[in-house]
């Protein structure tokens, strides 16, 4: 089969305008010859039409759509790029041809020059361009897997967000996958956000896809966190996500960030009211490695460190194998006796 360019598969696309919508626009419905969705990036409403039918190409070609309300327009091939939150026009090309079931032509230079200017993969703009597409966490698959693993508090949780089908690659030329993800939006002090993390699940919210690995970060993340609360004079810093927001069920009004590895947790940028750390440590050699470089830094930096650690693995094992009272409990002997009747909501 000849190699196709970008007009080429929009053509395509076009032919089959109403499977693409309903596999790509599953909110939204028929209408006529139309589809109506709320807009391009399949959120509920009837802003958007896509034309179902018409000639091949010219203005009134099937898969054309407009945004009646955001005056955005374009072909399926935004569609697919926006719906999945893919960047680069290769990767949208690779899902067009997947979804016809067409063979994969060689690497096409050619781009397409009236889509978005193309971003570097995996970079602070590309982590922004996703933030945009997501869906509120409550209500979503995201809430489901966090209420799994024990964690009902989610006041405070806005860099928490959902995508229903985020794109998923493996290593090499490995199989590439859709999956519902949380996708957690990473800051710096400022709160711009500079990168993003997903984590991707089961298609019930029941736990994490069966993907390796199953979660991954973009975006400049040295220095910067998963923020929860705008850091004062005490503050707790940790790797894992599920980590502080288990620890946060204990301590809900301290503000919390999830640094998402060791190292970039020993790397944390401190807030210049800070004066209290709370370092919440995994139990492993490189939590134990994180610890010590940022006690080291805390103390040069004239703030108090004091460490947190979990009976397991790390706090939110301990959350589900023992239960939030038991976490209370274990929490109140660690922290300081002042930050007991400040942070605690009640006695345990």
């Amino acid at each position: 089969m000849a190699r196709l360019n970008a007009s080429e598969l929009a053509q395509r696309l076009g032919r089959e305008a109403e499977a693409v919508c309903r596999h790509y626009l599953s909110n939204g419905r028929k209408q006529g010859k139309y589809w109506q969705v709320g807009d391009v990036r399949n959120r509920p409403g009837r802003s958007m039409f896509v034309r179902l039918t018409g000639p091949e190409t010219g203005k009134g070609a099937a898969g054309k759509w407009t945004d009646a309300q955001s005056g955005e327009h374009g072909d399926l091939l935004d569609v697919i790029g926006e719906t999945l939150g893919l960047i680069d026009f290769a990767e949208i090309a690779e899902e067009a041809r997947r979804f016809l079931s067409m063979p994969h032509p060689k690497p096409e230079p050619q781009s397409r020059k009236s889509r978005k200017p193309p971003v570097q993969s995996g970079s602070s703009e590309a982590a922004r361009r996703l933030w945009r597409i997501t869906d509120p966490l409550t209500g979503s698959l995201a809430e489901t897997y966090l209420r799994q693993r024990g964690i009902a508090d989610l006041h405070g949780t806005a860099n928490l967000r959902f995508h229903p089908s985020c794109y998923w690659r493996s290593v090499g030329d490995g199989p590439t996958e859709t999956w519902p993800a949380m996708i957690a939006a990473v800051t710096d002090l400022d709160g711009k956000i500079t990168g993003a993390h997903r984590t991707w699940l089961l298609r019930d919210g029941s736990g994490k896809a069966p993907l390796d690995p199953p979660r991954k970060a973009m975006g400049d993340l040295l220095g910067n966190a998963v923020r929860f609360g705008k850091a004062q004079h005490v503050m707790a810093a940790g790797e894992g996500i599920e980590t502080i927001l288990s620890l946060r069920e204990a301590l809900p009004k301290i503000p919390m960030a999830s640094a998402l590895s060791s190292g970039h947790l020993s790397a944390i940028q401190f807030s210049p009211h800070l004066r209290r750390l709370y370092i919440v440590r995994d139990n492993d050699p490189a939590g134990d490695a994180a610890r010590d470089s940022l006690v080291d830094r805390a103390i040069e930096a004239g703030i108090e460190a004091i460490t947190l650690s979990p009976m397991l693995g790390d706090f939110n094992d301990d959350l589900v194998s023992f239960g939030l009272e038991a976490l209370r409990a274990q929490i109140r002997v660690q922290i300081a006796p002042e930050d007991v009747s400040r942070f605690m909501s009640r006695a345990p």
